[in-house]
């Protein structure tokens, strides 16, 4: 099976960005876009959309393995708590 070789993110916004392949693009490779309106740098997984997080099989240049996308996940939730956190200070 290769569940996750395709990327099916055609019902994304099309703010956020994504590869040729329509990978979502995450953190740096994310700074093509120009819609960031933050006066911080991306968190690594955060998508060109301040707030969204890509993880796992859909994200461009991940590994497609589950235990990646497992422990990405967990890296996720802690930076959208910091997300909010600076969400709530403005």
């Amino acid at each position: 099976l290769m569940i996750g070789a395709d990327a099916a993110t055609s019902w994304l916004p099309t703010d956020v960005d994504r590869d040729t392949n329509g990978f979502i693009l995450t953190g740096p490779d994310a700074l093509t876009g120009g819609r960031w309106d933050r006066d911080r740098p991306r968190f690594a997984l955060e998508t060109s959309v301040p707030g969204i997080f890509a993880v796992g099989d859909v994200r461009a240049g991940s590994v497609k393995r589950v235990a990646a996308a497992v422990g990405e996940g967990g890296m996720a939730i802690a930076f959208v708590h910091r997300h909010l956190a600076e969400t709530a200070l403005t």
